[in-house]
């Protein structure tokens, strides 16, 4: 219970990145426990189709909320260790120059927007007709693309060291990699591909709405802010209560006061205002009301 009570603390003290990141190991956390017992049972898994999100609109209809829910999704350990590895790398240099409610707004987002593009490829192409029907898109990848595209076209020339490369521009990763998505839709993960060069797309006309002045993700991030107050505990008032006096209390603190009144009324005739100390300022105004 303890471990428990500190996750829930860290979760709820933690920045905007901290919270996607816990939310998509809980995801996977409780696919794979519950996917243990469905396995025991000898029973097909149930919980990815309804979650990941159906290339086929029929399919979709049914399960609207995929469009949502695919980008938190993962069923294999190294692709949730990549994604989630990435995300905090990016996601880290993504807060140097934007704030946290446009990190959580580019995550969403991004993850919608590759999400209809891989929907849309899907039912336009007829190269996709044999497969559409079991095709199906999960994972953050979609959502951390967008949030690489958008630091690239904030801070081109912000640098990444990377393992036996050494120094890149963010630009040149942003590049090459939607150069590979493109390259890559003639392979085997066509779908996961198609879903990137949205998300990429996605990243790159935020910023360029928000070098206009225009923040195309503000309701968005309303919506987000409210829904995240509604589970904000609130701070507990604290109230005190003053003991009740009877009549002849009451008169005697009456009568305290009225003296101390007219020894600064007293003061005031012989110094002036003045010569009145803080404290007997303070009374003044308060006896005064």
């Amino acid at each position: 219970m303890e471990l428990w009570k500190e996750i829930k603390e860290s979760f709820r003290e933690g920045s905007a990145l901290t919270r996607l990141i816990y939310i998509n190991l809980g995801v996977f956390l409780i696919v794979r426990l519950v996917n243990v017992f469905y396995f025991l049972a000898g029973v097909e898994f149930p919980f990815m189709d309804w979650l990941a999100l159906p290339a086929n609109i029929n399919t979709l209809a049914t399960r609207p909320w995929t469009l949502v829910t695919y980008m938190f999704l993962h069923f294999e350990f190294l692709h949730i260790l990549f994604n989630l590895l990435w995300l905090y790398w990016m996601g880290q240099i993504f807060l140097l120059y934007f704030d946290k409610g446009k990190l959580v707004a580019t995550y969403f987002l991004g993850g919608i927007t590759g999400g209809l593009f891989y929907i849309l490829g899907y039912n336009y192409f007829g190269v996709f007709s044999e497969t559409i029907l079991n095709s199906r898109l999960l994972g953050a990848s979609t959502s951390v693309i967008a949030i690489v595209t958008a630091v690239a076209m904030r801070a081109p020339n912000h640098s990444l060291q990377l393992m036996f490369i050494g120094a890149v521009k963010m630009k040149y990763i942003a590049l090459i990699s939607v150069i590979l998505y493109v390259i890559g839709i003639s392979s085997t993960n066509a779908g996961g591909n198609l879903a990137h060069l949205g998300g990429a797309f996605w990243g790159m006309i935020y910023v360029l709405q928000l070098r206009k002045g225009f923040d195309p993700a503000k309701g968005v991030t309303w919506v987000l802010e409210s829904i995240k107050r509604l589970f904000t505990p609130q701070p507990k008032v604290k109230i005190s209560y003053r003991k009740p006096v009877n009549d002849m209390e009451y008169n005697k603190l009456k009568n305290q006061d009225q003296q101390r009144m007219n020894e600064i009324l007293e003061k005031i005739s012989k110094s002036g205002y003045g010569s009145l100390s803080k404290e007997e300022k303070e009374v003044l105004f308060r006896m005064g009301k």
